[in-house]
């Protein structure tokens, strides 16, 4: 006889597009706790003689033959204007593997200078090119996952409890407790999020630092998301309280508060699971898009969406399309979340599932 947890875990396993975006989530989260060590520059690193460096992808073949090591040119401009840059084909730079770098704190805990992998100066290696300012975008791209990619599991650990005990009152108690709470969660409601968010987003303090502010968009969002979760919440409670369990606990004495807590609550465990993995691209790309528009994280700090301002410029975008970059990683990390969602709501919902 299988436990709920194991027909869970065997239905999983035969989802395939949900073990792909498990896997492409596993990859990014392990982009953002080494970001530092895999990325060939700091976040700061600036070669102002490179801006708008288009690529440079290591190759093994040139008019000299093959190698067996990957290796690139080193590179000047020529041209500002028209952002040209000469290629010198006459030497080549071979890519190099745990290299010495500039010093960093791996975990914030460990001195460290030690990179996945480097060039030898004066050549460069810039994986996804270079802004205005000549950042290696691939090494703010990293670095930039680590809010990008933190910011909804965060608003999640805020709006799920939240949500959950607001909902399980609501739904518990019924009657006029029930109508005056769920009143007040639909005023939050019918405010349109996008803008909800941007109007709150805007009166934030200017002068604040990076992670002040990281965290104050994170409430933003996670106050935008408690009300339709607390919803869903109540509906499943208003079932759940009836069940034989809880009228037995009722009757052995507890309070209410412990068996709403005790007995109720963590039978919603499969929908808090189901919400939370799919609420989070919901907050990857609200948190972006603040960015995008100047009222998320901004410089000297990096996520995906503040990268992105780069390419707001249609003339910029059409000489330097590199800076789409970040895009790419946000629609990689959204699809992702979505299918492995997916994926876990057809797992825990029994009448899902196959075998």
């Amino acid at each position: 006889m299988r436990t709920p947890a194991q027909l869970a875990w065997r239905q999983l396993r035969r989802h395939r597009m949900a073990l792909i975006g498990g896997a492409v989530l596993a990859v990014l989260y392990f982009l953002v706790i080494f970001a530092e060590f895999l990325a060939p520059y700091s976040l700061d690193f600036a070669d102002r003689e490179r801006f708008y460096h288009p690529p440079i992808v290591p190759r093994l073949w040139d008019a000299q033959g093959v190698s067996l090591r990957p290796f690139v040119y080193s590179t000047t401009l020529t041209d500002p204007g028209l952002r040209k840059y000469d290629v010198d084909t006459s030497r080549r730079y071979y890519l190099r593997f745990f290299v010495r770098g500039e010093p960093y704190r791996l975990f914030g805990l460990f001195p460290s200078s030690m990179h996945l992998f480097g060039v030898e100066e004066p050549a460069r290696i810039f994986l996804t090119g270079t802004d205005q300012s000549g950042r290696d975008q691939f090494s703010r791209i990293l670095y930039g996952s680590r809010i990008s990619m933190s910011i909804g599991l965060l608003a999640s650990a805020i709006t799920i409890p939240i949500g959950m005990l607001y909902g399980g009152i609501a739904g518990y108690y019924g009657g006029r407790i029930d109508n005056v709470m769920m009143r007040l969660a639909e005023i939050l409601i019918a405010f349109p999020g996008f803008y909800l968010l941007l109007t709150l987003s805007a009166v934030l303090p200017t002068n604040v630092g990076c992670s002040t502010r990281f965290y104050l968009i994170t409430f933003i969002l996670a106050f935008i998301g408690w009300a339709g979760f607390s919803r869903l919440i109540r509906g499943v409670v208003l079932s759940l309280k009836e069940r034989e369990y809880v009228l037995a606990a009722r009757a052995a004495g507890l309070d209410d508060f412990h068996v709403i807590v005790r007995h109720i609550l963590p039978n919603t465990s499969s929908l808090v699971i189901v919400v939370a993995t799919l609420g989070i691209p919901g907050a990857i790309i609200g948190e972006s898009s603040l960015s995008f528009f100047g009222f998320g994280v901004r410089e000297p700090c990096s996520s995906w969406g503040n990268l992105l301002t780069a390419a707001s410029n249609l003339p910029t975008l059409i000489l330097s399309p590199w800076l789409l970059f970040p895009g790419l990683f946000i629609i990689v990390a959204v699809i992702a979340f979505n299918l492995f969602g997916d994926g876990l709501r057809d797992a825990l919902d029994p009448r899902l599932r196959t075998g």
